[in-house]
């Protein structure tokens, strides 16, 4: 009889110290996770946050944590740029940064996970960093309405 009621003590102990932990986990305050980008070449990776995220709907309202990626290349190897699901499941941009001019291009929703970017270019010369933006179509006071940006992510290409 002592046996059994030692193990439903220790049994109720357990099942209530369980149930602390879960209510604790449930109602502390979790960061939301933002979507990273990751950016490869020659056998170097990295992964990178936003440099900025705002929401849809109010594009002042943002989070900056101003990251930026960098990347070691060189002009053998292109990079491979991989932006997650819920990115490309929305309009999204590529800006390519070079030496004498950039290059923009615009996807579809859920037309492209990744992209292969040279590191040199013929006519604009060395890659110096990629952006990944996704627009919001604001309307100014006169009604013109244009995109703006309401999320960037950035990687700066580093040469060797």
């Amino acid at each position: 009889m002592k046996r059994v009621v030692a193990v439903l003590a220790a049994v109720a102990l357990l099942a209530s110290t369980g149930t602390g932990v879960l209510v604790w986990q449930l109602t502390t305050d979790h960061e939301p996770q933002l979507p990273e980008i990751s950016a490869y070449s020659n056998g170097e990776l990295t992964r990178v946050g936003p440099y900025r995220f705002c929401e849809v709907l109010n594009p002042t309202d943002c989070v900056v944590p101003g990251e930026q990626g960098e990347l070691p290349v060189t002009g053998r190897h292109p990079v491979q740029l991989s932006v997650p699901a819920a990115v490309a499941q929305a309009p999204w941009i590529l800006l390519r940064a070079y030496e004498d001019d950039d290059v923009i291009e615009e996807f579809r929703p859920d037309s492209r996970l990744a992209v292969t970017i040279p590191t040199v270019d013929p006519q604009r010369g060395r890659l110096n960093g990629i952006a990944v933006q996704l627009p919001t179509l604001v309307r100014d006071e006169s009604g013109n309405e244009f995109p703006v940006p309401h999320a960037e992510w950035s990687v700066r290409t580093v040469w060797s």
